[in-house]
């Protein structure tokens, strides 16, 4: 099974062993029934990660792994990607799907027009933005106004776009 990024590890966090974990889409709770993750440094070194602690603090999540104490052993890990095999998470819910699973699929508009690949997914204070490259670049608001429908098994993203969205440079 694919392993997925989970999330990044971010600096340090105290002087136990902490660190932060950014970009993650699952809960305290969800990082626990995983338990067993797999740690990917920048130049490729692995590990693997036990999780003994997680907990939010302001937009992000803090977490222990087993065996890392104190800060010197955590400041290791930052800049590395926390991953799992796919098959390992939790159901997202309906109508809801993770990151990677949306990262690849074509988006369209409603009539069918192809537009690009969704190459990216920005997190903004409002609400996330699809990074769609095609003939060129397109920053689409994820909001239920613009995506009008996600088609996994078709790898499909159906959108309406805001008018005079594709003349901005």
């Amino acid at each position: 099974m694919p392993l997925v990024v989970v999330g990044r590890i971010g600096r340090a966090h105290g002087v136990n062993g902490e660190v932060a974990l950014d970009g993650v889409s699952l809960t305290p709770l969800e990082l626990h029934e995983v338990n067993v993750f797999t740690w990917r440094g920048r130049a490729g070194e692995e590990r693997t990660l036990k999780l003994a602690t997680a907990r939010p603090a302001h937009t992000r999540l803090l977490v222990r792994f087993e065996g890392i104490a104190g800060r010197d052993q955590a400041s290791a890990l930052t800049n590395g990607e926390l991953l799992v095999e796919s098959d390992r998470l939790p159901d997202p819910g309906p109508g809801t799907a993770y990151t990677f699973q949306l990262i690849g699929l074509r988006v369209e508009t409603e009539d069918g027009r192809a537009l690009g690949t969704l190459e990216d997914i920005v997190a903004t204070g409002a609400h996330p933005v699809y990074v769609v490259q095609g003939e060129r670049e397109l920053l689409i608001p994820a909001t239920p106004e613009v995506v009008r429908r996600v088609d996994l098994a078709a790898g499909v993203i159906a959108v309406a776009l805001p008018a005079g969205l594709e003349e901005i440079f």
